[in-house]
């Protein structure tokens, strides 16, 4: 009798730990079919998004909202990227958003700044005011050879 308590024991143990693995790892995994009801997805046309890919994060004021779910090209040939954003941040109509980077040659992300309007984005709307990437390698070369003003 005690030999079968204790398999039991061991038993219930193995089934509860894989279970808590088995959460912990679509958790982590970030599954879209638990992830997508704690984000929603907003869009923005720019005209150059150079740097920006897929996972990017998304900020606001420095702080991480969310991050770049697709980058694709659109009509008249403009960058539209799809923006997976945390349902607890409201995006007014008014916001910009703008393509940034960690410093000179680092990583590129998504900054947005909130405006003031009382009506907000509801999923899958575009955002058309943007600002796209600043092209470094542009400005040295128009330097360098003289073509700057």
């Amino acid at each position: 009798m005690k030999k079968n308590t204790l398999e039991m024991v061991v038993g219930l143990f193995m089934v509860i730990g894989f279970a808590a693995f088995g959460y912990l790892a679509l958790q982590l995994g970030e599954v879209s079919f638990l992830t997508d009801s704690k984000t929603y997805v907003i869009k923005a046309e720019f005209d150059n998004v150079a740097g920006v890919k897929k996972g990017a994060s998304v900020q606001v004021a420095g702080v991480v909202v969310g991050e770049v779910s697709q980058v694709e090209l659109g009509e008249d040939e403009l960058a539209v990227l799809s923006f997976k954003i945390d349902n607890s941040l409201k995006v007014p109509i008014d916001s910009m958003a703008s393509v940034k980077s960690q410093g000179i040659i680092g990583d590129k992300y998504i900054q947005l700044s909130l405006g003031g309007d009382e009506e907000f984005f509801k999923p899958g709307e575009l955002l058309v005011e943007t600002e796209s990437s600043l092209d470094i390698e542009s400005l040295i070369s128009k330097f360098a050879f003289g073509s700057a003003k």
